[in-house]
């Protein structure tokens, strides 16, 4: 029987889909495995196993986790990062948001805070809003948006305390002009008129159905625009009509020199677009200048409307007449203040009936809104260093922004990344505002481009390995939003390409820079089944891979606090209900929910504030497996397998799982491919490993188990005292496959690490 030795040595692809079982011919096919399961791929090739979790406490007030919530988000982590010693968790939940103070010294988590009674923020199975709202953070604010609530903010007000509050935009001093951003809701041509231009409780009479008639009215409390003066809706009465309480007095700022006067005629002729006066209306003139002639008192003050001869124009006769030689245009800045009817008018942005911003960022020192439910196109900006002022003033280099993302087609925006650019994500298309010659985005230079057509799940992106990664809407496939040279223009690549079967809808991601004993990068996606897809990528090298976690219950939620990982995960305690719990990927916890125990003789009581009687857990000490114990009165008794022991390990085992791709390899006669063949040996790399099985040529063959013990004949309580190896450690296998595979894996909680391996293939 012929023989051939095929090295596999580098799993830098990770898992890929069980489609390319047949590509043999592909740089993939021997850098990858048909199953990468709960480990870390290493920027050398290797594997090594995930570290597990510490439980750090129990959500026992949120909502129980039950079926009809198991694919959706009941409590939502979000990191708060005030500087390198003041970091907080953030847990929102269903009318609830829970603090957790990491401890500038010891690094504990402790909750510190619970703030109920918030009855925006809402979680039900009718409304999934927690994996739809949006966040930015930034000192000691964060803001949380979402269409169907006004934005929020959460402010830290002390060490250990926080506050919530609604967005307010700041007001002038005379608190007549609110800066908030304003639009024209109205068709084309519909007129509003007032009974007055000054006071409180004045009509307001639209030409056609405007108002919402809805009981209570969505319109009361909003404020609008007539010319540009700041009305607030107190009443509606019908569609047509409401009730205003008016700022100070309707006026309509003119164009500049918008007035124009004949040689030796009394005659004034105002330019005003569509103003919508009528012959004999009154109305009243301020701030105009001097213009051929005639002085401006004699043109400023209560004036009536002599002639209309155009929708852009009116007359009026003046107090005194210009020069005989010539016309003349002038005027300044003049103002118009008139009751009459006008088309000028226009309505608050943000309100209950509108909708509120669904995207929120900071950018060069600018808070950004994006997409309501009204103008879901919209992306607003503040000025400069004032983030609650959105007035767009004169459109100087400071004034806000006030853009619609106007590329052919309407996409409702989802997110707002603040990366190279200011980047905009739709349901439809990837956008993005250029930062022009390394100067900042202003309302002069801002422009919207459109690059890719593939649209945003509502997972919030992340800036990862110089890209920002999105969920593509489909939830399907994470794609790399990356700027290329080569294209002068932002690809959207999907990073998931070859392995598409690990994106099943995630509802959350997030991803670290060289942590949990790492100095490489991964991103962290929770899928809406639980487990984790965990992208790994060094975009130098281009190496990327996939892996996949799971464990013993489901993954909920997940964040990073600079280099810590935290998760929330419905599991059982043992009780027999699944509950919620904050936990956190450490790299001394070698099991899951897992934590240090002390006890006496091997005997580990005070059980009952982590586990519940009946569960069935697993112990290890140091390099030793204690073995599956049942809790039974908040305790274990290991004695009869170890004794004297004071601590231990105690959760739940998680399994590491490497599954090869059909093991295939070309002869004289060509590919092995289809032949049955036999794989009667493994030799190993390990690295610094204490227990690992193989199993091989197929699921059905026998698993050898190899539990390390390179010992110096040092036995304690009846059990020998065992030492990581480090070197080649070979297997016999037995059995035949046409599609043989290795699979690598281990039945102890302990350290493995796989840098590679040798199969022999008998053909």
């Amino acid at each position: 029987m012929a023989k051939i030795r095929v090295p596999l040595n580098n799993f830098q692809f990770g898992e890929v889909s069980p489609s390319l079982t047949s590509r043999t011919d592909t740089k993939v096919y021997t850098n990858a495995a048909e199953q990468v399961r709960n480990f870390f791929i290493r920027s050398e090739g290797g594997l090594k196993k995930r570290t597990g979790t510490k439980r750090l406490h129990n959500f026992a007030s949120s909502p129980a986790f039950t079926a009809t919530t198991s694919l959706r988000q009941s409590v939502r982590i979000e990191p708060f990062i005030f500087s390198d010693d003041e970091k907080y968790i953030i847990a929102f939940s269903n009318t609830r948001i829970e603090i957790f103070q990491i401890h500038p010294t010891t690094g504990a988590v402790a909750s510190v805070q619970s703030l109920t009674s918030q009855s925006w923020l809402v979680n039900t199975t009718s409304a999934p809003y927690l994996e739809e709202i949006t966040f930015a953070q930034q000192g000691d604010l964060m803001f949380i948006c979402h269409n169907t609530f006004q934005t929020r903010i959460l402010e830290r007000t002390g060490l250990t305390s926080f506050a919530v509050s609604t967005f307010n935009f700041d007001t002038s001093r005379d608190d007549e002009n609110i800066f908030q951003p304003y639009f024209s809701f109205q068709p084309l041509g519909m007129t509003m008129s007032c009974n007055a231009t000054t006071g409180t409780s004045k009509t307001l009479t639209a030409s056609a159905a405007y108002f919402n008639t809805d009981s209570p009215s969505k319109h009361v409390g909003v404020d609008m625009l007539i010319g540009d003066t700041r009305c607030r809706i107190t009443a509606v009465a019908s569609s047509t009509s409401a009730t205003i309480d008016i700022a100070g007095t309707i006026r309509q700022q003119l164009e500049i020199d918008s007035i124009k006067v004949f040689e030796g005629s009394g005659t004034v002729l105002v330019t005003q677009a569509l103003h919508g006066l009528a012959t004999g209306a009154s109305v009243v003139i301020d701030r105009s200048g001097a213009v051929g002639g005639i002085a401006a008192t004699n043109i400023n003050g209560t004036r009536t409307i002599t002639a209309v001869p155009t929708e852009n124009t009116f007359e009026f006769t003046a107090g005194g007449s210009a020069t005989a030689t010539s016309s003349a245009i002038g005027g300044g800045s003049p103002r118009i203040a008139s009751a009459a009817a006008t088309t000028e008018f226009s309505e608050m942005s943000y309100s209950p009936l509108r909708g509120y911003p669904a995207a929120v960022t900071f950018h060069q020192n600018r808070l950004w809104f994006g997409g309501t439910l009204a103008q879901p196109d919209g992306i607003w900006g503040s000025k400069s260093g004032l983030y609650f002022n959105f007035d767009i003033g004169d459109a100087e280099d400071n004034d806000a922004l006030d853009l619609t993302a106007n590329v052919g087609e309407i996409f409702s925006i989802r997110h707002l990344v603040s990366n190279r650019d200011l980047q905009i994500f739709t349901t439809g298309a990837e956008l993005f505002i250029p930062t022009i010659s390394n100067k900042p985005v202003t309302p002069s230079n801002a422009q919207i481009r459109r690059q890719t057509p593939f649209g945003s799940s509502f997972v919030k992106p992340t800036v990862f390995d110089g890209a920002t990664l999105f969920v593509q809407k489909t939830g399907s496939a994470l794609r790399e939003f990356l700027f290329t040279d080569a294209e002068a223009a932002y690809t959207s690549v999907a990073v998931s390409g070859l392995a598409p079967h690990l994106i099943l809808d995630p509802v959350q991601q997030t991803s670290i820079k060289g942590a949990l004993n790492r100095s490489e990068s991964y991103a962290f996606l929770i899928n809406s089944d639980g487990t984790i897809a965990v992208f790994y990528s060094v975009r130098g090298d281009q190496k990327a891979g996939w892996t996949l976690w799971d464990t013993e219950g489901t993954w909920h939620s997940i964040c990073a606090v600079h280099e810590r990982l935290f998760v929330v995960c419905a599991r059982d305690d043992g009780s027999g209900t699944t509950k919620l719990f904050l936990e956190e990927f450490q790299a001394d916890m070698p099991m899951d929910f897992c934590d240090t125990f002390s006890g006496s003789g091997s005997a580990f009581g005070s059980l009952g504030s982590h586990f519940a009687n009946d569960a069935v857990v697993k112990a290890t000490n140091g390099n030793d497996f204690l073995g599956s114990f049942t809790v039974a009165g908040a305790a274990i008794d290991a004695s009869a397998v170890k004794s004297g022991l004071t601590q231990a390990f105690i959760g739940y085992a998680f399994t590491p799982t490497l599954k090869t791709l059909p093991i295939d390899a070309s002869i004289q006669g060509g590919p092995l491919t289809g032949e049955p063949r036999q794989i009667p040996k493994v030799v190993l790399d390990l690295f610094s490993t204490l227990a690992v099985s193989v199993q091989g040529p197929s699921t059905t063959s026998t698993t050898r188990d190899l539990v390390i013990r390179n010992t110096t004949d040092t036995v304690s309580g009846g059990l020998m005292e065992r030492s990581a190896v480090t070197g080649k450690e070979e297997f016999r296998l037995l059995g035949y496959s046409r599609d043989p595979r290795v699979i690598v894996s281990q039945s102890f909680p302990l350290d493995l690490q796989i840098n590679g391996m040798i199969v022999e293939v008998a053909f």
